[in-house]
């Protein structure tokens, strides 16, 4: 399975008069992650599953992502919010439950989430371990081959990391 991780466009400030889980993308933030999801579609990336976090900020992410035509079934997960929780991700997604699972050797996933939890699951992912060195720029991408096994934990491999700079 191939696992796109992708950090949100840039937000409003953090303030007192709005809640974090309500900050929504700038007019900058939408126009430049409108910018990466069309390179992503002219490189002919596309997804079977977009699974945002819940925040607002995330989901008008992967709702550019949706209308780009990099993919058409989006879906929250909690597990996608801050702080959130890679193993019980993997249970839910990866680990096979039902011979319908959703996942299969050819899915390519994105997941629209928050740093510092994507770089540290980059980091679970190829290492098995979080060292806080991966830093994933807002709307930029990390691609991970994951293997078929029951955890993927550091034996995943990074085929991708994308700075949205190099994409505008």
């Amino acid at each position: 399975m191939e696992l796109y991780l992708i950090r949100h466009g840039i937000a409003e400030e953090k303030r007192e008069d709005i809640k974090d889980e309500e900050r929504k993308l700038t007019k900058e933030g939408k126009q430049k992650t409108e910018k990466v999801a069309q390179r992503l579609a002219e490189l002919d990336l596309k997804f079977d599953y977009i699974l945002t976090s819940p925040l607002v900020r995330a989901h008008q992410t992967a709702e550019i992502l949706v209308k780009a035509g990099l993919g058409h079934q989006l879906e929250e997960s909690t597990h996608l919010a801050p702080e959130g929780n890679i193993s019980a991700w993997i249970a839910d997604w990866l680990e096979p439950k039902t011979q319908t699972s959703k996942i299969s050797p050819e899915t390519k996933l994105a997941l629209v989430g928050h740093e510092p939890d994507l770089g540290n699951w980059a980091e679970l992912l190829v290492w098995g371990e979080a060292k806080g060195s991966i830093l994933l720029k807002k709307a930029g991408t990390i691609g991970i081959k994951v293997p078929e096994t029951a955890t993927p934990l550091g034996i995943s491999q990074m085929f991708l990391l994308i700075p949205p700079k190099y994409l505008l």
